[in-house]
């Protein structure tokens, strides 16, 4: 995959991070997102992929985790001293797994918490936002004023999205947001991400498990394993590659098949950008 043309936003390199000062948990783990792409980080559950995420907005530290090793820089500056608050007024957010919205807020009130980091901004401003959220996530705009604790998985997750936008974000984490979904709601979710792309110019490092639709989506993909990227290309030359659909897709050359009956393989080495 050829990336040399682009602008990297945020640059990964060789990061190791350590929870506790004993568990390892990433060895040597390096990617890029170029400005106005998306990424995403395939893996299976406890690959590392939202530890990747939280090292990258400096979230590690709330669950007694640190960068051992490496350097993450965005937009050309390093990010190691850098507060989760000032990497969100800088252009940063993560959408956490499991939505984290505030049940006992309205789903318009989860939105407005999103803007506080913008002191000067005007409440025209705001309001203005507020409304560009709705217009990209209809669905939500007939719910504006119910609990949000009272609306569906991906309407919340809809709402988690919204409310990262509303700091206007250069770059957004967004991890898992397929998990717990119907498939519409994960098809609904994705077209809109790539409309906030396209439109919006908003780049994102997206963490996931559903290979298929995040191959789909994506420009750019790592796979990660056990703490360390194992594998990355272009999004759409991956989902042709026999061993990402065996492993990640579950298509053998006899069909769709189950993990458990995967054959062992001899995964290729990664090549550079």
């Amino acid at each position: 995959m050829d990336t040399a043309s682009d602008k990297m936003l945020l640059a990964v390199h060789n990061i190791e991070v350590v929870y506790s000062q004993v568990i390892l948990a990433l060895r040597g783990v390096t990617l890029d997102v170029p400005e106005g792409k998306i990424v995403s980080l395939l893996g299976a559950n406890g690959a590392g992929k939202t530890t990747t995420l939280k090292a990258c907005s400096n979230l590690l530290q709330a669950e007694r985790g640190m960068v051992t090793k490496g350097s993450i820089d965005y937009d050309g500056h390093d990010t190691t001293e850098m507060m989760p608050y000032d990497l969100v007024k800088a252009g940063v957010v993560q959408v956490l797994e499991g939505r984290h919205c505030f049940p006992r807020l309205t789903v318009e009130e989860n939105l407005l918490t999103g803007s506080f980091i913008r002191k000067t901004a005007t409440n025209e401003e705001i309001k203005a936002d507020v409304e560009k959220v709705f217009q990209y996530f209809p669905r939500i705009r007939d719910r504006r004023s119910s609990l949000t604790g009272f609306t569906s998985g991906g309407e919340q997750q809809m709402v988690a999205i919204g409310r990262a936008l509303m700091a206007r974000p250069r770059l957004i984490l967004l991890d898992e947001p397929s998990m717990g979904l119907a498939p519409q709601f994960v098809e609904e979710v994705f077209e809109i991400i790539k409309s906030l792309n396209k439109n919006e110019g908003v780049s994102f490092l997206i963490a996931e498990q559903n290979a298929v639709t995040a191959l789909r989506y994506a420009d750019y993909s790592y796979v990660i394993e056990n703490g360390r990227v194992v594998t990355k290309g272009d999004a759409k030359e991956m989902m042709q590659r026999g061993d990402i659909q065996e492993l990640y897709m579950g298509i053998g050359e006899e069909g769709r098949t189950s993990f458990r009956g995967v054959k062992f393989y001899h995964r290729r080495r990664a090549t550079f950008f």
